[in-house]
C-alpha cells in the first residue's frame, strides 16, 4: 500500500501537504521549503565540484566527478582524493555547522542578532585556541582541543550569566555581546604577550581559512554533526512552539529549560568544532538562518534549511576567495566577513525601521 498525499490548506499562502504512510503514521511538508532545500543542496553539490576541480591543476566537472567515482588517473585520483575533497568536506561540514548553530541561537533569542559570533562562542573557542599557541606553542590537535574548550566554557558563562527564573532572549544577547567584548579583549592582549612566530600563527588562524585541511580534520567534524544534527533536528517542533514563548510552551507540554539547555549545549558545541577545525569564519552562523527563513518564507526554526544554507554559503564563499581575486588568494573568512558585514547593516537598518531594535 502506497502512502497518500491530501493537500492541506495553505499557511501563509505556502502550500502545506499532509503525507500519510502505510504504517499509519502522518506528517506534513512545506513543499516551498522543501524545494528550497533541495535547491540549495544542488547549489553547494555543485560549488563542491567546481571547487575540487580548481587550482594549480585545473580539471572539468566531468573529469572531477569521474575522478570521485574511481575512474580518473592516478594524478587526477591523488589531487582530488588526498588535497582536494578534504578541503571541500571541511567546508561543507564547517558551514553545515554554522548555520544550524545559527538557526538554534536565533529561535531561542527570538532575535535574528542573537548568533554565536555575536553572543560570543566564537570568540570564546578563538581564546582557547589562542591560549594553546602562545602560552604553550602547542600542536595542531592541542589547538582544536583549545578552541573546542573554549567555546564550551563561554557557552556555560553566558547561559550561567543570563540565567535569572529561566534564560529569556534579550538577557541572552546583552550577556552574550558583553561576553564577546571582553573575550576579543583577551585575544588582543594574548597577541600582544606573543613572540612573532606564534603571533603570526594565530593571526592566520583567526583569520578562517579552508587551506591546508586533510582527513584529520574531516572525521571529528563528521562524527560530531553526525551525532548533534539529527539531536537538533529530532528536538525541531519544540523550538517550533518555544518561539511562542515559555509559558505557551510550558502550557503545550514542552520542557522548556531541559530542551533549551540541550539545544544550547548542542549549537555551542557545533560552532566550536567548527571553529577549530576552519577559525573563526564569520557571519555564516547570522545570514545563513536569516536567508534560509526568507527563501523559504516560513515559520519556525528552518533548521535543515539553515543547515544547507550554510553549507553553500561557505562553498560559494570559498570559491570566490580563491577564483575572483587572480592570483591573490584569500582566506574564506575574509570574505565571509565582508559580505556578512553588508548583510549585519542591511539586517540592522531593516529591524530599526520595523521598531524592532
Amino acid at each position: 500500500m502506497n502512502a497518500t498525499t491530501t493537500k492541506g490548506p495553505a499557511r501563509g499562502g505556502r502550500p502545506v501537504r499532509a503525507v500519510r504512510t502505510p504504517g499509519g503514521y502522518s506528517f506534513r511538508t512545506n513543499v516551498r521549503a522543501a524545494l528550497v532545500v533541495l535547491l540549495l543542496a544542488v547549489v553547494a553539490a555543485g560549488a563542491a565540484v567546481v571547487l575540487i576541480g580548481s587550482g594549480d591543476f585545473p580539471m572539468t566537472p566531468g573529469e572531477v566527478l569521474t575522478t570521485l567515482f574511481g575512474h580518473g588517473t592516478f594524478q587526477q585520483e591523488f589531487i582530488v582524493t588526498d588535497l582536494r575533497l578534504p578541503r571541500v568536506l571541511v567546508g561543507l561540514l564547517v558551514g553545515a555547522a554554522l548555520g544550524a548553530g545559527g538557526a538554534v541561537f536565533q529561535t531561542i533569542s527570538r532575535n535574528p542578532l542573537g548568533s554565536p559570533d555575536v553572543l560570543g562562542f566564537g570568540q570564546g573557542a578563538a581564546v582557547g585556541a589562542l591560549t594553546v599557541i602562545v602560552l604553550f606553542q602547542g600542536s595542531a590537535a592541542a589547538v582544536s582541543a583549545g578552541a573546542v574548550t573554549g567555546g564550551l566554557l563561554t557557552g556555560v558563562a553566558v547561559y550561567l550569566l543570563a540565567w535569572k527564573r529561566g534564560v529569556h532572549g534579550f538577557r541572552l544577547v546583552l550577556v552574550g555581546i558583553g561576553a564577546a567584548a571582553m573575550l576579543t579583549a583577551v585575544t588582543q592582549y594574548l597577541i600582544t604577550k606573543a613572540d612573532l612566530v606564534d603571533a603570526t600563527r594565530a593571526v592566520v588562524w583567526m583569520t578562517g581559512s579552508l587551506d591546508g585541511r586533510d582527513w584529520a580534520q574531516v572525521w571529528p567534524l563528521l562524527a560530531v554533526c553526525a551525532v548533534l544534527l539529527p539531536l537538533v533536528y529530532g528536538h525541531g517542533p519544540a523550538l517550533r512552539v518555544m518561539e511562542m514563548g515559555d509559558d505557551a510552551a510550558y502550557a503545550l507540554g514542552v520542557r522548556v529549560e531541559r530542551t533549551r539547555l540541550l539545544l544550547m549545549g548542542s549549537a555551542v558545541l557545533l560552532v566550536a568544532v567548527a571553529t577549530a577545525a576552519a577559525g573563526p569564519i564569520a557571519f555564516v552562523s547570522l545570514s545563513a538562518p536569516q536567508l534560509a527563513r526568507r527563501l523559504t518564507r516560513s515559520t519556525g526554526p528552518n533548521l535543515v534549511a539553515a543547515t544547507v544554507m550554510g553549507a553553500a554559503l561557505l562553498l560559494v564563499a570559498d570559491w570566490i576567495a580563491l577564483d575572483a581575486f587572480g592570483d591573490r588568494q584569500l582566506p574564506v573568512g575574509v570574505v565571509t566577513g565582508v559580505l556578512g558585514g553588508c548583510y549585519l547593516v542591511w539586517l540592522l537598518v531593516t529591524e530599526r525601521k520595523a521598531g524592532r531594535i
